[in-house]
């Protein structure tokens, strides 16, 4: 059995060694119209590595004449399925530039788009990236509102901008877990101010809530009771707009510790 396997293994390594070397040969062969012909023949089986390379060796020969068109646009596609987004980005764009009348063209807007999307980062890194990739998207929904794309590419753009909001949030809230509450409450209220449809606004307003409680029973016997009430203010909005929240188990014991507190102050008054 092991013999067999070995003999499959040789076989496959050969073939793959003959293979190589037949791939450089070809691109040492100025034969432009036989490159074109293999890069093609690779595009089509999805041999993205080896169409690219060939795409790109031979497009200047080519720039101006009918296969220029055919040949960026598979340039570019190539360079997308390999991963390299950066470059198909470009190449897409310079397709666009380059044939405006394309009927590829509204396609190719979109597929440079969405290499766009593909660089943006996880959200803990800086978010440059994404704030592009948004903008590319909303160019291309402008400028084609009844693309077949269009769902699509809403889509794309509702992800990434939840996905800044994420970023946003977590700023936010690492105010809160380093204990600097005032901060946090400025941060945090800016935070529910601009992204009012959040999905995080809930998360947010137990954060601020609990900033807020925070601050006020810690606070000197001055600014207390104002900052409690304040507190009290925050909870009923997180109340109300979230009667089952998942923080309902905490919010209850703060809310219930600030109840007391605030009915020491109205007793030393009476």
């Amino acid at each position: 059995m092991n013999k067999n396997l070995n003999k499959i293994f040789i076989v496959f390594s050969f073939l793959f060694l003959n293979s190589c070397n037949d791939f450089q040969k070809l691109l040492r062969n100025e034969d432009v119209k036989l490159k074109y012909e293999m890069a093609e023949k690779y595009y089509e089986n999805e041999e993205w590595r080896r169409a690219a390379t060939l795409f790109e060796q031979i497009q200047p020969q080519y720039r101006g004449k009918p296969q220029g068109e055919r040949i960026t646009f598979f340039y570019a596609n190539s360079l997308l399925n390999k991963k390299n987004y950066v470059l198909a980005a470009f190449q897409f764009e310079s397709f666009v530039k380059s044939y405006p009348i394309s009927q590829k063209v509204e396609e190719a807007a979109f597929l440079g788009a969405y290499c766009y999307y593909k660089q943006s980062p996880r959200h803990s890194l800086d978010q440059e990236e994404t704030r592009t990739a948004i903008e590319k998207l909303q160019n291309f929904i402008n400028y084609y509102p009844y693309s077949e794309k269009l769902s699509e590419a809403n889509d794309l753009v509702q992800e990434l901008r939840i996905k800044l909001e994420y970023k946003q949030f977590e700023i936010a809230k690492q105010y809160n877990t380093i204990r600097d509450y005032t901060s946090a409450i400025k941060v945090l209220n800016s935070f529910i101010s601009d992204y009012p449809g959040t999905p995080y606004r809930e998360d947010a307003l137990y954060y601020l809530f609990d900033s807020s409680y925070q601050l006020a029973v810690n606070s000197v016997p001055s600014r207390r009771l104002e900052r409690l009430n304040n507190a009290v203010k925050v909870y009923d909005e997180l109340i109300k707009d979230y009667p089952e929240t998942k923080f309902i188990s905490e919010s209850q014991k703060k809310i219930t510790a600030i109840e007391k507190e605030i009915a020491i102050f109205a007793a030393d008054k009476s």
